[in-house]
């Protein structure tokens, strides 16, 4: 082999190498926003919500400035968080969420409902407190009204019983649930939500190019159908967060992290 012949292969190999590590960057740091419209006869009021899931304890920029300004520019009247803000298994990441949460509760009202990371943290009770602190709205099991409609949390060690029919308002208003696991999906049904928002999935962590398939969901194993995007059950619409950041699996495949947009308003 020439000179010339190895310096184009050695030139080839480091340009495949940097636009592996780009593709790399934008899957796990550049932040999309999806946008939905719902309407129903319910609503009242018409709203924002900011959906967000899955930090991870992950910072976009310095106290996580690109992921703030993101959220600010979409203007939203209510910001809703559904679990694993922190990362169990590395480390939990405290202070990277609370930092967050402070930030973001300046924007809109930030409500807030636990993941499984949360659930098996040894020490959730105290840190659910320092969340209220920062100024979350943390909903364990209960509801509260908001722009006229009910938005009701369910924490995530309750989602496999059946807390969700004592916690559901039985009153005939718009119900709103956060809740950490999609694949739930029947169950949320069946308790009668308009409106179903989860995470948890992570998009199905690495994702077939071309197409909305991720590889592998926790519960839902390999191949799995709720990983993002809208799902409709009856009368019941669910939204799921491809998530913010990583959990087990270190990086993103063709998987950029995701901010939900979601206006809500009743039919012209």
């Amino acid at each position: 082999m020439s000179g010339v012949q190895i310096a184009i292969l050695v030139a080839a190999c480091v340009c495949a190498v940097a636009l592996a590590a780009l593709f790399c960057w934008y899957s796990n740091s550049k932040l999309g926003v999806t946008k939905y419209d719902i309407e129903s006869p319910k609503l009242t009021i018409p709203f924002r919500i900011v959906h967000l899931s899955d930090l991870h304890a992950k910072r976009f920029g310095k106290r996580n400035c690109r992921l703030v300004r993101a959220v600010q520019k979409l203007k939203p009247d209510i910001i809703a968080f559904t679990g694993d803000i922190i990362h169990l298994y590395r480390k939990p990441g405290e202070e990277a969420a609370l930092e967050f949460v402070e930030q973001l509760v300046k924007i809109a009202p930030f409500y807030y409902v636990s993941g499984n990371h949360e659930m098996r943290y040894k020490n959730y009770r105290e840190f659910s407190k320092k969340l209220s602190d920062a100024g979350a709205i943390v909903l364990e099991n209960e509801y509260v009204m908001t722009h006229g409609v009910a938005l009701v949390g369910l924490g995530c060690a309750h989602l496999k019983n059946n807390k969700i029919f004592d916690i559901t308002p039985d009153f005939d208003t718009y119900k709103i649930l956060l809740a950490h696991e999609p694949q739930f999906l029947r169950r949320y049904a069946r308790a009668g939500y308009d409106l179903v928002l989860s995470g948890h999935a992570h998009g199905g962590q690495w994702r077939f190019l071309f197409t909305d398939q991720g590889v592998y969901a926790p519960g839902q194993g390999l191949l799995p159908e709720l990983t993002s995007g809208e799902h409709i059950l009856g009368d019941t619409h669910m939204i799921i967060s491809r998530g913010l950041g990583n959990s087990e699996f270190p990086l993103r495949i063709n998987n950029r992290p995701e901010i939900v947009v979601i206006d809500l308003k009743s039919p012209q």
